[in-house]
C-alpha cells in the first residue's frame, strides 16, 4: 500500500512538473499573440475551469469558508498581484527568446526562497544553507560580469515566484479554491485592459481564430492542472522528494531553450548555470537532512508516548 502511494505521487509529481516544463513550447505557438493577452485569457479560463472542478467537486462550501478566514482575500490578492506578474514575465520571455533566463530564474528560485526566510520569517540557516546561498549570489555576480548587466529577467521570475510562495505559505486554503480566488482577484484588471484595447479595436477574448482561442483556452486548463497534480503529489510524498522532483521543471525548460528553440549557451553562463546546480545540490542535502531528522524526532516522540 505504501508502496503504491508513494509510486502514484511520484506519478502526480512527474505530470505537475513535466506540464511547467512544457510550457515553453506550448506557449511558443501564441507567439502571435501579445502577453498581455495571453495573459488575461490565462486568468480568465483557468477560473472557468476551475470554477467547474470545484463545483464537479461540491468543494464551494469549502472555497466560502477559506475565502471568510480573517486576512486570506488580501493575501491571496497579493499572491494573483505576485503570480500574475510571473506568468506575464514568462510569457514575455518566451516571446523574446529568453527562455534559458527564465529556466535560470526558477532553478533560483528554491535558493530565493531560503533567502527569504531567514529575512522575513527570521529562519535561521545552517552551513549548507549559507553556502547556497553564497553560491547562488556567486552565479548572480558571474551573470553581471557576463552580460555586464543584472540578469533582470531571471532575478525577477524567481523573485516573484519565490515571493508568491512566500505569501500562500501564510494563507491556509488548499491550492484548488486559492487558484479560483486569486484568478478572481485578477479578472477586474482582466476587464479593464480588455475593454480599453476593445475600445481600440481589439479583442483580447474574441479577436482570435479558431485554433489561437482553443489554444488559449487550453492555456486555462494547463494553469490549473498541474497544481492539481502538485497538490496530489504533495499529499503522498516526503517534502523532500517533492523538492527533487522540482528541478524537472526548469530543466526541461533549459533543454528546450538549447535544443529545440537554439538559444546561445556561452561558456561564461554555462558557469553561471553549474554555480547554481551545486549550490541546489547543497540545499537538497540540507532539506533531506532536515526531513530525515524531523522524521527520526517524531519516531522518537512515538515510541516515548507507547512506552
Amino acid at each position: 500500500m505504501e508502496k503504491g502511494r508513494t509510486l502514484a505521487g511520484i506519478g502526480f509529481g512527474l505530470g505537475a512538473y513535466g506540464i511547467w516544463g512544457f510550457f515553453p513550447l506550448f506557449f511558443r505557438q501564441l507567439g502571435h499573440v501579445s502577453p498581455a493577452d495571453v495573459l488575461c485569457n490565462r486568468a480568465l479560463w483557468a477560473c472557468l475551469f476551475v470554477s467547474l472542478i470545484i463545483t464537479a467537486n461540491r468543494g464551494w462550501a469549502r472555497l466560502g469558508a477559506a475565502a471568510r478566514h480573517p486576512g486570506a482575500v488580501p493575501r491571496l490578492a497579493l499572491a494573483a498581484l505576485l503570480v500574475g506578474s510571473n506568468w506575464l514575465g514568462f510569457l514575455w520571455a518566451v516571446d523574446q527568446r529568453l527562455v534559458i533566463a527564465a529556466s535560470l530564474g526558477y532553478f533560483l528560485t528554491p535558493l530565493v526562497n531560503v533567502m527569504l526566510g531567514m529575512l522575513v520569517l527570521k529562519e535561521r540557516l545552517n552551513p549548507k544553507e549559507w553556502l547556497a546561498v553564497g553560491l547562488a549570489v556567486a552565479a548572480v555576480g558571474n551573470e553581471f560580469a557576463a552580460l555586464g548587466s543584472l540578469p533582470w529577467v531571471s532575478l525577477f521570475l524567481g523573485g516573484t515566484f519565490g515571493l508568491y510562495g512566500l505569501v500562500r505559505k501564510q494563507v491556509p486554503v488548499d491550492a484548488i479554491s486559492g487558484l479560483w480566488l486569486e484568478t478572481l482577484t485578477m479578472l477586474p484588471l482582466v476587464g479593464l485592459y480588455a475593454l480599453w484595447q476593445g475600445a481600440r479595436g481589439h479583442g483580447v477574448v474574441t479577436g482570435h481564430d479558431g485554433t489561437t482561442l482553443f489554444l488559449l483556452a487550453m492555456s486555462g486548463v494547463l494553469t490549473a492542472l498541474p497544481l492539481m497534480l502538485f497538490a496530489a503529489a504533495t499529499q503522498r510524498l516526503n517534502l523532500a522528494t517533492v523538492g527533487m522532483l522540482m528541478y524537472i521543471n526548469p530543466t526541461m525548460q533549459l533543454v528546450t531553450a538549447v535544443w529545440l528553440f537554439g538559444e546561445d549557451l556561452p561558456p561564461a553562463r554555462l558557469a553561471t548555470f553549474a554555480l547554481i546546480w551545486i549550490g541546489l545540490v547543497f540545499y537538497s542535502w540540507s532539506g533531506w537532512q532536515k526531513y530525515r531528522a524531523a522524521g527520526q524526532a517524531a519516531s522518537d516522540a512515538g515510541g516515548g508516548s507507547s512506552r
